[in-house]
């Protein structure tokens, strides 16, 4: 074969032919260069920018009185108040979500009354505000100066109390509260209970288990991972919801300081130890519901694959398994 004409070198064959032996060297590796988003980082100075200013106009602005703030932060009303706000929102959730998962079971039964009832009472709390619900308890007297107990269209009653003695500010705001919640934990509970599959149920019963232990030990354990996200944003929404409370007096943080500052008239100082308190008790409920999310999603996701993956491999090496073997790993 003649030299090439313009190299003078002979010319290199090349062979094709698989199982030739014949190996070549790969390609050098392409070089990428990451696109940079100077948009990006000039928004983010920008952004910044703006924070830092808006951090240091509070920090230096005068009306704040942060020694006024440190000296109400722990005051025993203030603390009182906090801790009302955690028994409102501890009880209120706990009607709110036993309720809801009453209210999700009827609505997915094939009883029509059930089905049907559940509708109505989600469309109506639903329907209306919190607010005017809370008002409307706080004035129960109004439509009801009495309360008893007996059986309907009967005329046998076996006592009765006045309802203000029965609904306080307390029970007025529980009630509004929980019963509201209720409304939107069903739908909650109800979209859990629908993304397990229905194999799952289907085999609970063909080994016998009955519709209520099915819903129990099978249903509801696997729905946690889809309820506990948006049920622990609920229980943010309801920490902070409690303060609307304050319209019928009702004990809890806000009332105890509008109490103060209607008093001493520092309202702006006494409105940000509310607000720091707030952010406080709303952090300490993101980490419980940062770990409940990651107990409730265990064996679901990528991360937890890669981990389950890490976890079997490390066990391998610590038996003196080969990993490359198959049927190892």
């Amino acid at each position: 074969m003649a030299p090439d004409p313009r190299t003078g070198d002979a010319p290199q064959v090349v062979n094709h032919h698989r199982g030739s032996g014949v190996h070549h060297e790969r390609p050098e590796a392409i070089k990428a260069v990451p696109l940079r988003h100077w948009g990006r980082w000039i928004a983010s100075v920008v952004i910044l920018y703006i924070f830092v200013a808006l951090i240091y106009s509070l920090a230096k602005n005068p009306a704040i009185h942060w020694d006024t703030i440190g000296d109400y932060l722990f005051r025993p009303l203030i603390l009182e108040g906090a801790l009302r706000t955690l028994e409102l929102t501890f009880v209120a959730m706990v009607i709110g979500i036993a309720g809801g998962t009453i209210l999700a079971v009827m609505r997915l039964s094939d009883n029509y009354v059930l089905s049907w009832l559940s509708w109505l009472y989600i469309w109506f709390f639903r329907g209306t505000p919190v607010f005017v619900q809370i008002l409307i308890w706080g004035y129960f007297g109004i439509l009801y100066p009495n309360l008893f107990l007996g059986l309907p269209f009967t005329g046998l009653a076996f006592g009765d109390m006045e309802t203000n003695r029965i609904i306080g500010g307390f029970v007025a705001a529980i009630l509004a509260l929980g019963l509201n919640e209720a409304a939107y934990a069903a739908e909650l509970v109800r979209a859990g209970i629908i993304s397990v599959d229905r194999g799952q149920a289907e085999a609970a019963k063909s080994l016998g288990m009955s519709p209520g232990l099915t819903m129990r030990r099978i249903v509801l354990p696997q729905a946690m991972r889809v309820i506990i996200p948006p049920m622990g944003n609920e229980t943010i929404s309801m920490l902070k919801t409690t303060s609307l409370v304050a319209v019928i007096s009702g004990r809890e943080l806000l009332t105890n300081v509008q109490t103060i500052y209607s008093q001493n008239f520092k309202i702006m100082p006494l409105l940000l130890v509310a607000c720091i308190w707030y952010i406080f008790f709303t952090t300490l409920l993101t980490i419980g519901q940062y770990y409940l999310e990651r107990h409730f999603g265990k064996g679901f996701g990528e991360k937890e694959t890669e981990s389950a993956e890490k976890r079997a491999l490390k066990r391998l090496r610590q038996k003196g398994g080969d990993v490359n073997e198959p049927g190892n790993f």
